[in-house]
């Protein structure tokens, strides 16, 4: 459907603005947790909702979010939207290395993939 094409690319988006030269693996992971939230009941119920949540993602603070996106984006959102989760449900990813915030540095983390650690 197009609500559904319209969502594979806005995640396409995210995924390329915030894993750009990631694993694959990782690519896939960071789409899964969007998914991931909007099945959740503490995140909005849409993936729009999720990604444009106010703070949620700096893809969407910084403008990243609208760039064009790779094709290799485009196939992990497909991959994540079709069930594939990398991250074994996580609800947040940070990059260690360049993260501030410090609840999210106080988070669990499950586990690493590229650059990126998965709470």
């Amino acid at each position: 459907s197009s609500s559904s094409s319209g969502d594979l690319y806005l995640l396409a988006r995210l995924v390329h603005g915030e894993a750009r030269g990631e694993p694959y693996k990782g690519k896939v992971a960071v789409a899964a947790v969007v998914l991931n939230r909007v099945k959740s009941s503490s995140f909005p119920n849409t993936i729009a909702g999720v990604i444009y949540q106010k703070g949620a993602f700096d893809a969407v603070s910084d403008g990243q979010i609208n760039m064009q996106p790779d094709n290799e984006s485009i196939r992990a959102a497909r991959d994540a939207m079709n069930g594939w989760d990398p991250s074994n449900g996580c609800l947040y990813y940070y990059n260690p290395k360049t993260a501030t915030s410090r609840w999210m540095l106080s988070r669990p983390v499950l586990l690493h993939i590229g650059q990126h650690a998965f709470c």
